[in-house]
């Protein structure tokens, strides 16, 4: 596990959290790691799984003697590379560890890597992103360090630290003999199951004897026969540190499965191990121990998360209150402050409490909408609860005790009545409120008088508060000296010595102890000293290296500051068109480089100094460019202001002017004078050689800036027009029909509202349509809808030619618009395309014909030249391809041809045949036109959804009898035609889980059954092949039964019992074949899921595993979510899912709420999994993220990036070609997504190198 432990090694730290955050790739600057936080200890990061090695490092670094001791050893015995020395060999375990404990007392930085330690045990990516046992590991790694340390000063650090001995003693009760077996322990192994503590546990170990009699004699060596005996063990050698380690997992016989014993177990925080020791001469001290560290295990048997408590000897950490202990003395102090006022108060009675809570304000009133918060932080209650039943709403109470309480502000805000005192001896009663004269004469205090009391009161009830922050801040707890905290690999929080009690039982429990004597007492000079003993040439290296750390801070803190801006200066522009508009197109605005965190005053001043023959006010007011051109938004007044504050970012436009006009104009400021660009459209009067006005629609068009506060009246007074009809161009109409553009007549409500209100954007169009010109040839107006309609708009085609030789591809690019009418043939149409294209030579004697392209960008078939363009189906302002290639005839079918062998990247074959051609006629010309030989073939018709159908069965009928249409797609099948009712399947091997369907499944054979045979059946067949002639399985349920389609596993076929034919098997369906090692018997609505585990803290997935889900239980996410649950043992609200889709590479969250219904309305209907959006199938792929120790919420992988990256270049690629072939793969071929190797999971090793 550990490797060598003996390898070349350079200078410095090796890998350490400085170089971590260095670059990323492409040289970009990565941020620089964080600062230690004020709790002054270091977290270690997580490397995927080794939580449980992070908190055994934490319990050794934070064990002072073993921190000591290491640091101890010498360069020179460590073997440390020098210059002169090349070939020195080091031990690499004590050499790492001592500079993974130098790092994580005393660098910079909150969290430590353990990445150069880990390369130093030998482990691979498989050891680290794998879960092992802590107990396990603390027994290897002291193995390991005291076989590294062997011929060093250091070779018995671990027997003086934590090597004990313990005495098994069997007394014969007849002669008295004692035999005596010694064993040696670094650390004890104390039962659970059954016991309630600790202390029971060794007193069952050490004090307890087992009694040898009955049938369980003892065979005595003095005796020389059976004899009756006693056996105990005692602790003869107690180490210095005594490590515990509780058996927490345990295995069930009945249920043959393992499980973790949860029942409480406690444990002293101090113990005296003398009445399970032997009997010497030592001090009762020596016997004492107390509690240094408690390593807690969250989760299962079956995986889980470690974290560690550990009590801080040498005080390194700065222990601060948990917040919840803070609060919790506030709330103290509060209450205490409340029964200590001297202010009288009768609880029971609302209109004293009330009168209490306002008097003590010290503006005298309250607002109406605290009143009620104040009142319940001042006895604890609401008003709701407390008084509403009996006195009603809080409003209707303050009304009717007008003598008493006044409402100001417009009824927002509650005072007392100056005529009302607070009587200090006599309470007013609800049910009277009315004081008498007698009662108002009493002594009491005025309102303004207790104000200032409770003035008084508050600044007493603050210092008391800010006496318990003080007392928190200083550390000061009453429990103990030194103070305890919760290690959780990068987490360092401080918790209470009460908090240790929660870990006696549950999922999160004590796993294990480390005591340490009592006697050993620390110098004082290494209280809260972390430099205390650490070597000199690691102290220079960690001082350089927090050096380089601070400078990479200031050089990031200052470029993570530094925005680049560009100043636009007012003489250089002009408004026009309703924005600012340069006065000539090379005007360049100024780029600038500023720290955000200077003010806006700082930033004008600089602005000042550019530009020094500048005279007047100067603003700054933030701009953007749109389509009408720039525009001005805020200007920045406040000089204090910081520029970040004042929304100035990257990219940002500043524009420098006086702040009132521009050029002699006024410039109005603001979102709602943002500008629109508008296409304005007017009919041309006169369209001859000289207008240029125009264009051949026989429209002026225009583009025009305008507010978008302005009306659509204001657009057209600014246009000049006031007496036009403005058309607004008509949403939805199709860009492609009938040759007209429709336009709608602005109503007076729309001739009333802003630009803003009609949602009008850049680019729109309006249409200004005189009243004279309503009624001519051009317009045709129908109501409130205007149709423009112009023969040079409508009555044409757009030809292009389709070469299909790489000769041709130069001749791509030409087309032309054609002339046509409705009525024109596509016969002239094309003989037309051939002169305008001037294709007439280059076309002598070859065939060509017109053919359409559907949206996907496949060729349809080629049109029937005979027809009219009304009759074909071609509307005008279309475009037609020019094809080499004969055009069917009337009596004949345009057929696509496909040979199911064939890879899905090749194009169909263009077959043209007689409509009355047979069935068999037809399968053989597509063999010749396939160059394909042999008459074992029959065709199948794919139907709409490009999924093969039942094939042609009736030989001898004509094509156009079985329905065959121009068109259609036939596939060319290899084999006989099976007979009717049976069917015949394509089989193929599962090879292993790939995103390559080729790599995942190998064709192995055909077989033929009939429909109503079962699954049991064609198990039992299919194991007949010659290919599978090999396969050896105990029974037939051994073997998965999936339907392929579209060359991915869809579904896996179930019911032993049911049919082919009931469970939608048809003929030339593809089946994979997968083998089992065990049975399985698969439910109907049980759903085999591949579950991929998140590595926390990376990008990345453990590997998969198959999972069945019982979906007839509780289909919805939440039943998944508790299955899920069960498997890993974690609760289903630190449980994260989402679907991964193979097509697109990315990941579809799966979310663990439901919608609350109300209970008068019906009851909602489950959303099962298995229905849309998530479509759960066999096979899918689940990524399950463990929130407790995983904070990264994204599923997405690197793999999943590039992937998307190739998706969409290879989409732009054609959209950029616009005729590349759409059915083209996904993934370029041969080339596959890299995945990554790792090797079998084994148990934890050690291999150790020999120096002596």
């Amino acid at each position: 596990m550990f490797g060598d432990l003996f390898e070349q090694e350079g200078e410095g730290l090796g890998d350490s959290g400085v170089s971590a955050g260095v670059c990323a790739g492409g040289g970009k600057e990565r941020e620089p790691p964080p600062p230690r936080g004020p709790i002054r200890l270091s977290g270690i990061r997580n490397q995927g799984g080794t939580c449980y090695l992070n908190a055994l490092l934490q319990t050794l670094l934070l064990t002072p003697e073993f921190r000591e001791q290491l640091f101890s050893l010498e360069p020179q015995e460590l073997g440390v590379v020098r210059q002169d020395e090349v070939d020195t060999e080091v031990r690499v375990i004590p050499l790492e560890l001592q500079r993974l404990f130098a790092r994580l007392l005393l660098l910079d930085e909150q969290t430590a890597s353990t990445t150069a330690l880990t390369d130093s045990f030998g482990w691979t990516n498989h050891e680290e992103m794998s879960q092992h046992d802590v107990q396990e590991l603390n027994r290897i790694l002291f193995s390991a360090l005291e076989s590294s340390l062997i011929g060093t000063s250091g070779s018995a650090l671990i027997q003086e630290l934590y090597h004990g001995t313990l005495v098994n003693q069997i007394t014969c009760k007849e002669c008295k003999n004692v035999s005596e077996r010694q064993e040696d322990f670094l650390d004890l192994t104390v039962c659970v199951r059954g016991v309630s503590g600790l202390e029971e546990a060794l007193w069952s170990m050490f004090v307890e004897e087992e009694v040898f009699e009955g049938n369980n004699l003892y065979r005595c060596s003095r005796c020389e026969r059976l004899v009756h005996a006693t056996k105990c063990a005692k602790l003869r050698k107690l180490p210095p540190f005594l490590t515990v380690s509780l058996l927490r997992f345990s295995f069930d016989f009945e249920k043959c499965e393992r499980y973790k014993e949860t029942s409480s177990y406690s444990f002293p925080l101090s113990i005296d191990l003398q009445p399970y020791s032997e009997q010497s001469s030592l001090s009762d001290s020596e016997f004492c121990y107390e509690l240094s560290s408690v390593i807690i295990h969250k989760g299962g048997c079956y995986g889980g998360h470690y974290h560690v408590y550990i009590k801080d000897i040498d005080q390194l950490g700065h222990w601060e209150a948990p917040e919840e202990d803070v609060k919790e003395k506030q709330t103290q102090r509060k209450i205490q402050t409340v029964k200590g006022s001297d202010v009288p108060m009768d609880m029971e009675d609302p209109l004293s409490v009330l009168t209490v809570v306002i008097a003590q304000e010290s503006s005298g009133s309250v607002l109406l909408d605290q009143l009620g918060q104040k009142l319940m932080d001042r006895i604890g209650f609401s008003w709701n609860k407390k008084f509403r039943k009996q006195f009603g709403p809080i409003n209707k109470f303050l009304r009717s005790h007008s003598d008493v309480f006044l409402l100001v502000s417009d009824g927002s805000r509650v005072a007392l009545n100056p005529k009302h005192t607070i009587n200090t001896n006599i309470h007013t009663n609800a049910n009277s409120p009315k004081s008498t004269e007698a009662e108002e004469g009493e002594e009491g205090l005025s309102v303004a008088q207790e104000a200032g009391h409770e003035a008084e009161h508050q600044l007493g009830t603050e210092q008391s508060r800010m006496g318990v922050e003080s007392e928190i801040s200083l550390g000061v707890e009453h429990e103990s000296s030194c103070h305890w905290f919760d290690l959780n690999d990068s987490t360092v929080t401080p918790i209470r010595e009460r908090d240790i009690r929660k870990q006696f039982e549950g999922k999160e429990s004590a796993y294990m102890l480390f005591y340490r004597k009592k006697s050993l007492q620390r110098p004082p000079e290494a209280r809260g000293n972390p430099a205390y003993k650490v070597p000199p040439h690691l102290l220079e290296i960690i001082h350089e290296e927090n050096v380089h750390l601070q400078q990479r801070r200031a050089e990031f803190d200052a470029s993570s500051n530094t925005v680049e801006f560009r100043l636009h200066l007012a003489p250089c522009y002009c408004p026009r068109n309703g924005a600012l508009q340069p006065f000539s197109p090379d005007t360049s605005a100024i780029t600038m480089t500023f720290d955000r965190r200077k003010t806006v005053g700082d930033l004008r001043l600089a602005v000042y100094q550019m530009q020094d023959q500048w005279e007047g006010d100067m603003a700054l007011t933030i701009a953007k460019h749109l389509p009408a051109g720039l525009h001005l938004y805020n200007t920045l007044t406040d000089d204090q202001q910081s520029l970040y504050s004042a929304g100035v970012s990257n990219g940002s436009d500043l524009f420098v002017w006086n702040g009132r006009e521009v050029n002699g104009e006024r410039v109005q400021v603001g979102t709602e004078w943002e500008p629109v660009l508008l296409n304005v459209m007017r009919p041309c009067v006169q369209l001859d050689a000289g207008s240029d006005a125009g264009d051949e629609s026989g429209l002026q068009r225009s583009s025009h800036g305008f507010p978008r506060a302005l009306t659509l009246s204001g657009v057209r007074e600014a246009l000049g027009q006031q007496e036009a009809l403005v058309c607004q161009e008509e949403k939805g109409a199709d860009p492609e029909g009938g040759g007209a553009s429709g336009w709608r007549v602005c109503s007076p409500e729309a001739m009333r509202k802003t630009l803003r209100e009609l949602t009008l954007r850049d680019g729109d169009s309006l249409l200004l349509l005189p009243p004279k010109r309503a009624s001519d040839s051009m317009f045709s107006v129908n109501g409130d809808l205007v149709t423009l309609m112009t023969p040079s708009d409508c009555r044409w085609l757009q030809v292009q030619f389709w070469p299909q030789r790489a000769a041709e591809e130069e001749e791509e690019g030409k087309l032309k618009k054609i002339v046509a009418s409705g009525d024109t043939l596509l016969g002239e149409v094309k003989q037309r395309a051939l002169e305008e294209l001037q294709l007439q030579e280059q076309l002598t004697g070859v065939p060509c014909c017109l053919r359409q392209l559907d949206r996907t960008g496949k060729l349809l078939p080629p049109v029937r030249e005979e027809l009219c363009l009304r009759d074909a189906g071609i509307r005008l302002m279309t475009s037609l391809y020019l094809c080499p290639g004969p055009a069917p005839e009337c009596s004949q079918l345009f057929l696509y041809c496909r040979v199911s062998t064939a890879p899905s990247s090749e194009p169909d074959l263009e077959l043209i045949v007689e409509e009355t051609l047979s069935v068999k006629e037809c399968v053989m010309e597509m063999v010749r036109a396939a160059g394909l030989e042999g008459t074992c073939w029959h065709v199948r018709r794919m139907d709409w959804c490009e999924e093969v159908g039942e094939p042609l069965r009736d030989e001898n009928a004509s094509l156009l009898e079985v329905g065959v249409a121009n068109g259609d797609t036939l596939v060319l099948t290899e084999g006989q035609l099976p007979p009717k009712g049976f069917l015949k399947l394509m089989i193929s091997w599962w090879c292993g889980w790939s995103e390559d369907p080729g790599e995942m499944m190998k064709f192995v054979g055909f077989v033929e059954i009939s429909e109503e045979a079962s699954l049991q059946d064609l198990r039992c067949q299919v194991l007949t092949l010659p290919a599978l002639v090999d396969v050896c399985v105990p029974t037939p349920e051994f073997l998965r039964v999936w339907l392929v389609e579209n060359q991915r596993l869809n579904k896996i076929l179930r019911g032993n019992t049911l049919t082919l034919r009931k469970m939608k098997v048809v003929c030339g369906s593809e089946v994979c074949i997968q083998k089992l090692q065990c049975e399985e018997n698969l439910g109907v609505k049980d759903v085999l899921l591949r579950v991929w585990m998140g590595v926390p803290g990376e990008r990345a997935y453990y590997p998969s595993q198959e999972f069945v889900w019982d979906a007839g239980r509780d289909p919805c996410a939440k039943g998944l979510y508790h299955s899920l649950s069960s498997l890993y043992g974690i609760s289903p609200e630190n449980l994260l899912l989402a679907k991964h889709l193979p097509e697109k590479h990315t990941w579809m969250p799966i979310h663990n709420w439901t919608q609350q219904v109300s209970k008068r309305k019906k009851k909602k209907k489950v959303e099962s999994l298995q229905g849309a959006p998530y479509c759960l199938r066999d096979g899918d792929i689940i990524g399950v993220k463990n929130l407790l120790v995983d904070s990264n919420r994204e599923f997405n992988t690197l793999q999943d990036e590039e992937a998307q990256q190739r998706l969409r270049e290879q989409t732009e690629n054609r959209r950029k070609e616009g005729h590349a072939n759409v059915t083209q793969e996904a993934w370029p071929e041969g080339k596959t997504r890299a995945t990554k190797h790792r090797k079998p999971e084994v148990a934890l090793s050690i291999n150790v190198g020999v120096f002596r």
